[in-house]
């Protein structure tokens, strides 16, 4: 939406810039430093036109360029920095199912410590 807002704008300023022109069509004298010319002044008003549009462009065109570069560069370094989540995130995760293995007891310390225990109720070992 917004660009062809920019396409309308940009046509209703070429043809603002037409009728100007247009009806401006008397010589005037430009001087250009080093000399003097007579040129109409409908020439030089689309010359001026045509030359500030394409600075504009050209500078239009320079930072797109900037953006998919920086676009670029930022795609590169988010696949680096996911690549070594993804690396440093695996071992974690093993270290961390281990550690918790390692608090488990294991059954046959179950069944020990549970046999002290109802030794300590006064259950007869082995009964639960």
């Amino acid at each position: 939406m917004k660009m062809q807002w920019a396409l309308i704008a940009g046509l209703v300023f070429a043809l603002l810039t037409g009728i100007f022109a247009v009806i401006n069509v008397d010589s005037v004298q430009v001087n250009l430093l080093f000399n003097t010319v007579r040129v109409p002044l409908i020439l030089l008003i689309l010359g001026c036109t045509l030359i500030g549009g394409i600075i504009v462009g050209s500078y239009g065109i320079y930072r797109q360029y900037r953006l998919q570069r920086e676009n670029k560069r930022l795609k590169l370094r988010i696949t680096e920095l996911e690549a070594s989540a993804a690396s440093t995130a695996v071992p974690d995760s093993y270290d961390n199912i281990d550690s918790l293995r390692s608090n488990e007891p294991e059954p046959d310390d179950q069944l020990h410590n549970d046999s002290i225990g109802s030794q300590h109720k006064g259950n007869s070992p082995g009964t639960l």
